[in-house]
């Protein structure tokens, strides 16, 4: 199947209200498409070849890499968040493509360390342009990967970029400008950010349990977990209690993800949303939960922040990445010459500290730490 034949198909099976690639604004690049991929695809494609992407294997979610291989890192985290995202556009006629590259893009400007390692770089770079993730994912995908000869970063097309940095969550507020940040984000977009919440709240009492920073017994305590947990063990009563929690936790995702589609059908509805025009002259998100399941959700996310992402055993190790990668952060400002020759070039054009920005956000946990070692440790091998 062409791309031509394969356009034709998201023409007749895409709600109206669904990105269609043919209707792509573009690359800022001259980059001829493909004949046998849509614009969307490629741009997934890309994403999966990219440098930053690889290394999402060894950059901390919220357990360290070293602290076991059971534990989420954010590659899987990516793969968990594209999936939901692909069945929850596949339900509503949304574009799967472009949502999977969305998806897969959205956290590869996340530095080591997870948040405490992005809270480090923020506070180091508040005087010199400031720091924020989805951002750097952006300045990646624009700028700093480089794969090819014609142009800077991987020329993606502008709806993938734009959701990049449309990217809304209840952490994240990032600068639009530049992609008509009047403009509603598209339903695509939408989608990842809430697939985005829904995967990482319920992989991370996966693993929190798993750890044995939380227990069934403290998860018991969050109402959406109770009455799942409940449900599960009504209809099996003799389940072993860690595939029931097991069994809770897949349940939980599939009440989330069923919730957000009726409630966002619900509300394509009674908003009037038919063409990407009224998606763009939207004034409020399209995309949501009922306010029922909300509120649920908010409690559960609000007891993960207070007993998982405050833990003692992550503060500490939080607060030991924020220390050694504040530390390599002065050292290379101070002397430049310590950093790559490519990052030594970027300086002399943007500055030393967005060059060191650059480079330390980059880093996987592993390479981090070795690379402190290097700088700090007077016998280790340069």
């Amino acid at each position: 199947m062409n791309r031509k034949e394969l356009e034709g198909r998201e023409n007749r099976e895409l709600a109206l209200y669904g990105m269609r690639s043919a209707d792509s604004r573009g690359r800022v690049y001259p980059d001829p498409e493909r004949s046998y991929r849509t614009a969307f695809q490629r741009d997934r494609d890309r994403i999966v070849h990219s440098t930053a992407f690889r290394r999402l294997e060894y950059k901390t979610q919220v357990f360290v890499n070293h602290e076991g291989d059971y534990y989420r890192t954010r590659l899987t985290h990516t793969m968990e968040v594209a999936q939901l995202a692909r069945t929850v556009a596949r339900a509503m006629g949304l574009n799967e493509d472009l949502v999977e590259g969305i998806a897969l893009a959205h956290d590869l400007g996340h530095t080591p360390f997870g948040h405490s390692g992005e809270d480090a770089i923020s506070e180091l770079m508040a005087d010199h342009g400031g720091f924020e993730h989805n951002g750097q994912s952006l300045r990646i995908v624009e700028l700093l990967e480089v794969r090819y000869p014609e142009f800077p970063g991987l020329n993606l097309t502008y709806e993938l970029r734009e959701s990049l940095v449309k990217h809304q969550t209840r952490y994240d507020h990032p600068d639009a400008s530049g992609y008509h940040p009047d403009e509603g984000p598209l339903l695509e977009s939408q989608v990842v950010d809430f697939c985005d919440s829904i995967a990482y709240h319920n992989h991370d009492i996966d693993d929190g349990v798993k750890s044995g920073m939380l227990t069934v017994d403290d998860m018991l305590q969050v109402t959406l977990f109770r009455e799942t947990w409940e449900a599960v063990n009504r209809r099996h009563p003799d389940c072993d209690k860690k595939v029931a929690f097991l069994s809770t936790v897949r349940k939980l995702i599939g009440i989330t993800v069923t919730d957000l589609i009726n409630a966002s059908e619900a509300a394509i509805e009674s908003l009037g949303i038919e063409t990407i025009h009224d998606v763009r002259n939207c004034k409020e998100p399209i995309i949501r939960m009922s306010s029922e399941l909300s509120e649920k959700k908010d409690e559960l996310g609000d007891f993960l922040f207070d007993n998982l992402y405050r833990h003692y055993r992550v503060a500490k190790m939080a607060e030991k990445a924020k220390r050694f990668l504040s530390e390599m952060w002065h050292e290379y400002v101070r002397y430049p010459g310590s950093l790559p020759p490519r990052f030594q070039e970027s300086a002399e054009e943007e500055g030393i500290q967005r060059a060191v920005c650059d480079y330390i956000a980059g880093m996987t946990d592993r390479y981090a730490q070795e690379e402190y070692q290097r700088l700090f440790h007077p016998f280790e091998r340069i």
